[in-house]
């Protein structure tokens, strides 16, 4: 892939997906503009993990070449409920490098945010 930069779905203020040296880098993925965007946590973490398969399907990688996550909770007493998603998530033996911290969303119906880095595959 050499040190060329690929964007898809680029706006004035960022891409969806930029691809580089092997690597996929995902914007923060959400439930909003779905039908989830003002349930709980868990329905929210369903749908933007979804999105975060998605975007890794069409950038060329998968959810088990996931090497680096970052998520955003609004409230960190969702983290036990956000976990039993994204363990059940995750298979086995795959599960990345990630950071949870609690943080001020976008939107206020808004309850977690996931952006990850992935091998490309």
């Amino acid at each position: 892939m050499g040190t060329d930069i690929e964007r898809q779905h680029t706006n004035a203020r960022m891409s969806k997906i930029v691809r580089h040296n092997g690597l996929v880098y995902l914007c923060g993925q959400t439930a909003v503009g779905s039908a989830s965007a003002s349930a709980d946590v868990t329905a929210q973490t369903k749908e933007a993990l979804s999105r975060v398969d998605a975007l890794l399907a069409e950038a060329g990688s998968e959810r088990s070449r996931i090497l680096s996550a970052i998520v955003h909770l609004r409230d960190i007493s969702d983290f036990a409920a956000m976990n039993s998603v994204w363990e059940s998530w995750l298979q086995p033996g795959t599960a990345p490098a990630r950071t949870t911290v609690a943080a001020a969303l976008a939107s206020p119906g808004l309850r977690v945010e996931f952006t990850v880095i992935a091998a490309l595959a």
